[in-house]
């Protein structure tokens, strides 16, 4: 393969990378049942007038499977965080604990959980979008080489080993989605 094949393989294998990087981030959000710091991720808290994640203003932590602590670095925003956790929509009440908050993850019910599988579908499929835009941009990209010279069997063996990388990405897409259902309809 020519220099220029390999470079827009690896770009193509660069940007399902991502995609697949982004998914996990995101299923990672997903709660399945046990509390966890993560559950927080991508809550946005009003800080003395910048807007800061919620883990630069607290120490979150799990005591127990039910349960998550979160104690903030500075006690007079309490009440800040407590507002951005129930702005962020994650179906928690915190509960203000002298210093801390307390939050009481409920036990999902089955409803939920199919919600949350759904949820979790939206998210690899937008992964498998991603994938296919690499796809297709790699194939674009092979095209112009073409043009520019390369030998047509070249870039037919660049066009075949996009699409083994395709392939290959989008059965990581279902795997993790395989794992993350699991992972959520277990009692």
């Amino acid at each position: 393969m020519t220099e220029e094949s390999l470079f827009v393989l690896e770009s193509a294998k660069e940007s399902m990378v991502n995609a697949i990087e982004h998914l996990e981030r995101e299923l990672a959000k997903i709660r399945a049942g046990k509390a966890s710091p993560t559950m927080l991720k991508g809550v946005i808290v009003e800080y003395y007038g910048a807007h800061v994640p919620i883990e630069q203003t607290s120490n979150i932590s799990t005591p127990d499977p039910r349960q998550i602590l979160v104690q903030p670095f500075d006690r007079s925003s309490i009440s800040a965080i407590e507002k951005a956790i129930l702005a962020a929509n994650l179906g928690f009440n915190p509960i203000k604990d002298a210093d801390m908050l307390r939050i009481n993850v409920p036990p999902l019910t089955e409803e939920r959980r199919r919600d949350l599988v759904k949820r979790a579908k939206v998210e690899v499929e937008e992964a498998k979008v991603s994938v296919r835009n690499a796809r297709r941009q790699a194939n674009e990209e092979a095209k112009k080489l073409e043009k520019e010279g390369v030998p047509e069997d070249e870039v037919k063996k660049l066009v075949e080993k996009i699409q083994e990388l395709t392939d290959q990405f989008i059965a990581k897409v279902d795997k993790l989605f395989e794992i993350k259902e699991k992972d959520i309809m277990t009692v």
